[in-house]
């Protein structure tokens, strides 16, 4: 059944991608405040930026990124915060999915759903939450994809509204957003997304000055 519903999904993908070629390769890309404007400081915590290789660069292709470790002012455990936002998908760019990214990087997948969380103003985000191990390492993940207003936890079906959005708006841009801190030895499964999904929550309101709508 899960064949199938792949298959399916790439035949969609493929016609729905001959159908953007023949409406033309012209994306209409609005303007938006470069990820580097992202806050240094939100509520309690205070990041600083974490530069990414050349290799990484490579990889991810043409786009603005952000990676950044943000610490409370009194000693906990850190949040990583990672933005990639595409100004264009068209042309062969496209957001790497974690589900992909992590385990290549020795990430192993131990838990996951699909949940909503609302951020400080009440609206609600379609996010992923996970919790990942290399082994000797645990991390709380949350991670969804964000384009036009809308936020999505899977990756099929972000790239299914990227194609419907590609055809009805001329717009390809899109953004992935990831929220990782680490499960202490001591520390429950609780406490880390707790702490993950505060952080998100303060996060979640200033994107759309980044990711526009």
């Amino acid at each position: 059944m899960k064949n199938v519903r792949f298959w399916t999904i790439v035949a969609l993908l493929a016609g729905t991608g001959l159908l953007m070629h023949a409406r033309g390769s012209t994306d209409i890309i609005p303007q938006s405040e470069p990820l580097s404007q992202v806050p240094h400081t939100i509520d309690k915590w205070v990041g600083s930026d974490i530069p990414l290789d050349e290799e990484t660069l490579e990889v991810l292709g043409p786009g603005d990124f952000l990676s950044r470790v943000y610490k409370e002012r009194i000693a906990q455990s850190p949040i990583g915060l990672f933005i990639a936002y595409f100004p264009s998908q068209r042309t062969g760019v496209t957001i790497h999915s974690p589900k992909h990214c992590l385990p290549g990087a020795g990430w192993m997948f131990e838990e996951s759903k699909y949940v909503d969380l609302k951020d400080a103003t009440h609206e609600s985000y379609r996010v992923g939450e996970y919790v990942i191990s290399d082994g000797t390492n645990r991390q709380f993940v949350i991670y969804w994809y964000q384009a036009h207003g809308r936020s999505i936890a899977n990756e099929y079906l972000a790239r299914i509204y990227m194609v419907k959005d590609a055809i009805t708006m001329r717009r390809t841009d899109g953004a992935l957003v990831r929220v990782m801190t680490p499960i202490a030895p001591l520390e429950s499964e609780k406490t880390a997304r707790t702490r993950a999904e505060a952080f998100t929550e303060e996060l979640a309101p200033m994107l759309p000055r980044f990711i526009p709508k």
